[in-house]
């Protein structure tokens, strides 16, 4: 299993938000790519960027993604407002490893389908949760989608992965769900990633047991919840250990 830092852009910060509610930051930090360096330098080999505004549609971080890509030689995903084959193909161009889409992946599956065969292998599908139900719009919205039912239907196209937030424990630091967890990566597929309400070494064992490829953590590497340094040394991972290839 690898653990994935998460570097989440707001307003041209790195942040980190609770119950994914953009109003409630616990975490601001001015300079993104200083924080790329510096999960780098602990010994994290990839990276998950999601530019929140381009999320909730109140304007875009390219500027600061493209920094955070040169600022290591970590792997990125990003995601974060990829609604379209232009925005996808152009941040494929910009040297991320990985996209992932959520909102579009869910309302327009042709859409989905078309993208993941053109990029093969280098498309994530988000499967944002809350209370079993799949989130959409920069998880303001449901979509009426159980996600083990959703995570299922998404299994004969050529993915790279799933991820999946659980949002009412993100920025929580009240620990994970593990059998709703273990559930939707049950139901898959393709590797699957979680996120949301990580906040012990247990936890990330419980998640490896039931067979998770990888956590993205936030805000328990941000508040020292989680020691960096000890969960690097033993889920940080290598850019030859990525199970998305």
């Amino acid at each position: 299993m690898i653990v994935v830092p998460a570097v989440d852009l707001k307003g041209g910060r790195c942040v980190q938000l609770v119950g994914g509610r953009p109003e409630d930051e616990r975490v601001s930090l001015p300079a993104p790519a200083a924080v790329a360096r510096r999960w780098w330098s602990l010994g994290f080999r990839h990276l998950h960027v999601v530019d929140l505004d381009a999320a909730l549609g109140s304007g875009d971080n390219r500027r600061r993604i493209a920094d955070v890509i040169a600022a290591s030689d970590a792997e990125v995903q990003v995601g974060g407002g990829i609604r379209d084959d232009a925005s996808a193909d152009a941040m494929l161009a910009a040297g991320p490893r990985r996209i992932v889409v959520g909102t579009r992946a869910i309302d327009d599956r042709d859409w989905l389908e078309a993208l993941a065969e053109r990029h093969p292998g280098r498309v994530v599908v988000a499967a944002d949760v809350r209370d079993g139900v799949v989130l959409r719009h920069g998880w303001t919205e449901g979509s009426h989608l159980e996600v083990d039912g959703f995570v299922r239907s998404l299994a004969t196209l050529p993915l790279a992965g799933i991820l999946c937030t659980d949002v009412a424990r993100e920025g929580r630091l009240e620990g994970i769900d593990v059998e709703a967890m273990a559930s939707v990566i049950d139901a898959a597929s393709h590797p699957v990633w979680i996120s949301g309400g990580v906040t012990t070494m247990d936890d990330l064992a419980q998640l490896e047991a039931a067979g998770a490829h990888g956590a993205v953590l936030g805000m328990s590497l941000y508040t020292g919840a989680l020691r960096p340094l000890d969960v690097a040394a033993r889920w940080g991972g290598s850019i030859s250990s990525t199970p998305y290839d």
